[in-house]
């Protein structure tokens, strides 16, 4: 397996999703602030994906200007690898995935 945990980060939260391997969602999605309170929450959860899948998974997010600091800083102190993705490029990523699939 290779997890990974996804944040889709916006003001004050993030939309959570984790994937055992590719295409393979590990639960729903949900919400968590960006408070000390919500983020140990999400320490928890990927702590959780760890043990499912035997491997410590990394974090992907969008860079968002500043809106991904608080999460930054967060896991950044607790050593967890953390992918931080351009906007544009995930843009343009997923504008090359929809073109692709049409003939």
């Amino acid at each position: 397996m290779n997890p990974v945990v996804s944040l889709d980060v916006a003001k004050g939260e993030s939309k959570v999703q984790a994937f055992m391997d590719k295409k393979k969602p590990y639960k729903r999605s949900f919400k968590v602030t960006h408070t000390l309170e919500g983020l140990a929450n999400l320490l928890n959860f990927i702590r959780e994906v760890e043990v499912v899948s035997g491997k410590r998974p990394p974090i992907v997010l969008e860079s968002t200007g500043h809106y991904h600091t608080p999460v930054l800083q967060y896991f950044e102190d607790r050593g967890n690898l953390l992918i931080i993705v351009n906007p544009l490029i995930s843009h343009r990523a997923k504008e090359f995935q929809f073109t692709q699939g049409k003939d």
